[in-house]
Order: C-alpha cells, then structure tokens, then sequence
C-alpha cells in the first residue's frame, strides 16, 4: 500500500498536531545521527517546541555549543552563503516551477507545429486559418528539420577513416529552399503582407501565447 501523501498545511487539530511534532521530531533526530555518521561530519540540532519548558538538543549541549563555536568561527559571508529562510526557500521553489512550465510549454507546442507539419504535407490540414505566430513557429521548425536532414546528408556523404577517395564524386545536391518563401506561396495574399522574415523568427518558449491566438483554437478546433 502506498503512502498517502501529507498535505504541507498547519495542523489545526491540537493533539494531532502535538502527535505529529513529535513524531517529526524523532525523525529529523535520526536523520541527522544519520548524516553525522554516515558522512563524518559535525552536526546538531536545537528543536524549541511550545510542549517543552527547554529545548531538545542533540547530541548534547556539549556537541551543540562545538558545533556552533566552529560556526562561529567561519567569517560571516560563508555563515550565511547557503541559508535561507521560508520566503528564500518559497521563491526558490516557484522558480524552478516556472522553468518546468516553461519547458513543458515548449514541449507541447513543439509537437503541436510538428502535427500540424505533417498534416500540411498530406493536405490533411490547410495553412490559411493559421495566424503568424503560429506560421513563425512552424516556420522555424521546418527550418530545423532542413538542418537536420541536411547534417545527416553530409555525414552519409563522409567516406569511412581509412577508404580511398572516390574518383568521381558525385556532386553537391542544391541547398534547400526557403522556408519562409514556400510559406507564402500557401497562405493567403492578405496573410503574406505581414510575413516576417527567417531572420526575425523566434524559437519555441520564446514567446507569450493566449487562448485567442493559439494555434489549438485556430486549427485544431475551428
């Protein structure tokens, strides 16, 4: 059975929250004998607690007060290089929540385009409901794959380390066409006058999108 998982919110129940202090407690204890064995290391702990006239300490208020005199002994931009405090640790943890939004924005909208290329590739899906975000970033992804295709191209082309050269290589294929022009020649006369060019284009993530303008509510649901 798995463990269920603990809502981090204050206990308002005052013997369950007694009850969970003190479980806690022996835990924390035991984490940090734990790491201070473990590991070889000098640590301790002071846990002041409304149920308790003095504190708890561990290992002993002898091992607590060493432990602090070499703290202390340490100049103060070191002391306080890795502290933080509850609203440090929040924003800390909001942002790194906001890079994993970001990414998996990028991600989504990455395989979005990449959908939305194929279905234009077996007129499956048209172009012309399409708004010029949506054009920037399918553009751009195209532009990728040309890259990548033609990478690979250049690597099947390499001979082997040690093979002689062929006598008569074959000849170089011609580069590949703009994107952005074959882009216009599908959309709409309207649509071309506000194109931009390959130069101004702006990878995934880079850009806000809203409800509006998205490609999901232009293309996929009409």
């Amino acid at each position: 059975m798995t463990r269920k998982k603990v809502k981090l919110a204050y206990i308002v129940n005052d013997s369950a929250r007694k009850a969970t202090f003190k479980k806690r407690k022996r835990g924390l204890m035991k984490k940090v004998s734990e790491l201070s064995t473990l590991c070889g290391i000098e640590a301790c702990a002071i846990v002041f607690s409304p149920y308790d006239a003095q504190p708890e300490l561990w290992p002993s208020p002898i091992g607590v007060q060493r432990v602090l005199s070499q703290f202390k002994k340490m100049p103060e931009m070191e002391q306080s290089k890795k502290m933080v405090n509850q609203e440090t640790f929040l924003r800390q943890r909001i942002a790194k929540a906001n890079d994993q939004l970001k990414k998996m924005r990028k991600d989504n909208r990455e395989k979005e385009m990449t959908r939305l290329m194929f279905q234009s590739l077996t007129a499956a899906k048209g172009l012309h409901a399409l708004n010029m975000l949506d054009l920037n970033d399918l553009t751009w992804l195209i532009d990728q794959n040309l890259k990548d295709i033609t990478k690979r191209i250049d690597s099947l082309k390499k001979p082997p380390p040690h093979s002689q050269p062929h006598p008569h290589p074959h000849p170089q294929p011609p580069p590949p066409p703009q994107t952005a022009a074959w882009l216009m020649e599908l959309v709409s006369p309207q649509d071309q006058m506000g194109f931009v060019a390959d130069d101004m284009l702006l990878p995934f993530g880079d850009q806000t999108y809203s409800h509006n303008n998205a490609m999901w509510s232009n293309a996929f649901f009409p």
